[in-house]
């Protein structure tokens, strides 16, 4: 290679040289020459998640629906539904159908009727408490106990919970259906711990019953209760207080998601 060629190959790697050298301090005093302030940040915005003005919550069942027990009158139904209107800034619409003392046999009397079927149509969440009535019969499953009178009372209880669902399903099986389990308020007059064990066996079929439906949660509050009852319950020894309730919120609203928040 004559002089001249190797003259202008050195003088033109060295004018790539310099000019990469330029452009490398240029973007080093670009970056750690700026201020903070000059720095444009593009932070990401949270989305803000409403329900839809129509979102609906049917509650059936017993006192514990109605609130039975919390001086406020909320019970854990209203507590859920100011956890939602929280979770999502928009209230959902309620409707509380549930009546004190009620049973099995007669919540299915009442989703059969035409007003209630109305309603349970436009719920996207129906919360449900029954039960209670059927197996503590106010309080003679303690005091009298009988296996074989309480195996009988299950096996109605169960034949009316599935017929509850199916009709439920018949108008609505798109809603989401939460069935709450029992507490034992009785746990500490049990000496035996019999009201336990036919507590937790109510429960696990009660459980059973609801697997079978793709819409339906079975809700836990045994363990709620177990430790401490006493702190959770109402002067009558029965029904939560406004304390109880709240468990039982705590453990309810979770659960409950509305379906463009899954997309």
């Amino acid at each position: 290679m004559s002089k001249t060629k190797v003259l202008a190959v050195t003088v033109i790697s060295v004018v790539i040289g310099l000019f990469f050298l330029f452009c490398l301090g240029w973007a080093i005093i670009d970056y750690y020459g700026k201020k903070a302030s000059d720095i444009e940040l593009n932070e990401t915005k949270p989305i803000e998640k409403n329900l839809p003005e129509d979102f609906t919550v049917v509650a059936l069942g017993d006192s514990l629906t109605r609130g039975t027990g919390d001086e406020t009158g909320k019970g854990y139904v209203g507590l859920v539904v100011e956890d939602l209107e929280s979770k999502y800034n928009s209230k959902p619409l309620i409707h509380n159908l549930g009546i004190n003392g009620q049973v099995s046999q007669e919540l299915v009397q009442q989703v059969k009727q035409t007003e209630v079927k109305r309603q349970l149509q436009t719920a996207d969440v129906i919360l449900i408490t029954i039960g209670g009535n059927d197996l503590f019969q106010q309080g003679q499953t303690l005091f009298d106990f009988d296996l074989t009178a309480t195996s009988e009372l299950q096996e109605n209880y169960l034949k009316n919970l599935n017929t509850i669902f199916k009709e439920i399903n018949n108008v609505n099986d798109k809603a989401a259906i939460l069935l709450i389990g029992l507490y034992n308020p009785f746990i500490e007059l049990d000496e035996d711990f019999d009201t336990n064990r036919i507590v937790r066996d109510w429960n696990n079929e009660t459980a059973e019953v609801v697997a079978l439906y793709k819409n339906a949660i079975f809700v836990p509050t045994f363990d709620l209760f177990q430790l401490s009852v006493n702190d959770y319950l109402y002067s009558d020894k029965f029904h939560p207080n406004k304390a109880g309730y709240r468990l039982i919120a705590d453990r309810v609203a979770p659960l409950i998601q509305w379906e463009d928040e899954k997309q």
